[in-house]
């Protein structure tokens, strides 16, 4: 297990953009570059949008993704800079888009897999084994043997039934205890309930690890996808340095890796959560310099860097009610409102029927019920959302949609989720 640790990109941010724009999933494909302004026809995303309705043939009216790459690249300069002894390693169940992997794979970044098919994709784009955590808590055995073929070296358990199958399938790997968190109520989705050893079973494990001579190397928690209580960590924190210290009283080697998990998110609660995940590790491992501290964001990378764009396909009026139909919903990229208990905005983009005021500046709003495409009624991606008219072949834009949305959809009704495109664009450091 060859792992570092990171800090703050040596150069500026046009290096750290110059090397997500070389990247593996990324070189070779058309990236625009974003103006300033948010307008149409001025720049921005909806200017980027508006450009590739444009050039699509008549009937081609498909849904589809813009990523910014230039806002992967700032993220992760704000995560160096907030964080700088916790080294990501990107969830790649929240998006695995190729650009997104290969990307944060140039910027310096690992990955946490938790199937054979993501080790793989990671692999793919030349990435070192080393730099894999296999976070899986309950793996097959047959991807515990590919995990040991390819020389992913790093894995998670939480029960002895997990330890028996590393012993038999992958005795060289080094472990990490999974640990329940003493509070995951905060987050949107928890994880607690499926995975995580409880305190009274930990000692039991640490023992069977060593009769099996497993190799367990540290430990890791999740609070929860998009947690909200910073407070959070602080305990699971303590909850580790408790492991860390019952492993030596049972005579283990002193442990020297902790995986601190997920459930961050940009904006206020990413600020607070650094600041309490700051003072916790000075608080309970300041006589560990050594120790490497790894996390697992996912939508903290994704979910601002990507938009979404559907066209309606229908439309019906009933009174002050509009109601539309667009080609994609919650059995394809929105399934995050099922899932993921995500709230979605929607920008109206009328390139065809006002393509003079795209944007629909100054016209009336009405409460407006936004229907996917399948002959499912579940199939409601807004309701009483508040929209001008539009019209059939026009755009509705969804902000913020680069976690689990594409990444957990499905083919239902023959909607293939899977086949909707991502055009790449860069926004420029300011």
């Amino acid at each position: 297990m060859a792992l570092e640790q990171i800090g703050p990109l040596a150069n500026s941010s046009m290096t750290a953009l110059q090397a997500v724009l070389n990247a593996p999933g990324v070189r070779g494909r058309k990236v625009v570059r974003l103006g300033k302004s948010s307008e149409t026809k001025e720049g921005g995303v909806l200017g980027i949008i508006q450009s590739i309705v444009q050039k699509q043939q008549e009937g081609q009216r498909d849904p589809f993704y813009v990523m910014d790459i230039g806002r992967v690249a700032a993220l992760w300069e704000k995560w160096a800079c907030s964080l700088p002894k916790v080294r990501p390693f990107y969830a790649v169940k929240c998006n695995p888009e190729p650009a997104i992997l290969g990307a944060l794979a140039a910027l310096g970044s690992g990955f946490d897999c938790a199937s054979r098919v993501e080790i793989e994709a990671v692999l793919s784009l030349d990435v070192s084994p080393d730099r894999i955590v296999y976070a899986n808590p309950c793996k097959a055995e047959a991807h515990i043997k590919y995990s040991a073929h390819v020389g992913v070296n790093l894995t998670t358990f939480d029960s002895k039934e997990e330890i028996n199958k590393l012993r038999k399938c992958h005795p060289r790997t080094a472990a990490l205890l999974r640990l329940k968190a003493l509070d995951d109520s905060g987050a949107r989705c928890p994880l607690g309930p499926k995975y995580g050893a409880l305190p009274e079973e930990i000692a039991p494990l640490l023992e069977a690890a060593r009769e099996a001579r497993i190799n367990v190397v540290g430990v890791s928690f999740h609070v929860g996808s998009g947690a909200s209580d910073a407070a959070a960590y602080r305990g699971a924190i303590a909850s580790a340095r408790h492991v860390f210290d019952t492993a030596l009283e049972l005579g283990l080697p002193k442990m020297k890796v902790l995986n601190i998990g997920g459930g961050f998110t940009v904006g206020p609660q990413f600020a607070a959560a650094a600041t309490v995940i700051s003072a916790a590790l000075n608080s309970y491992f300041t006589d560990d310099p050594d120790l490497l501290i790894m996390a697992e964001p996912g939508r903290f990378f994704a979910e601002t860097a990507f938009t979404l764009v559907t066209n309606i396909i229908g439309k019906r009026v009933r009174g002050e009610l509009m109601e539309y139909w667009i080609n994609d919903g919650i059995y394809g990229s929105m399934n995050c409102i099922l899932y993921d208990h995500a709230t979605l905005t929607a920008q109206p983009l009328a390139c065809t029927s006002n393509p003079g005021n795209p944007t629909c500046k100054g016209m009336k709003i009405y409460g407006s019920t936004v229907f996917g495409p399948t002959c499912d009624a579940l199939d409601t991606v807004l309701y009483e959302h508040q929209l001008p008219e539009l019209q059939v072949d026009d755009w509705l834009v969804f902000p913020n949609m680069g976690a689990y949305t594409a990444a957990a959809g499905s083919n239902f009704n023959g909607f293939s989720t899977s086949a909707i495109g991502t055009h790449l664009a860069y926004s420029a450091p300011p």
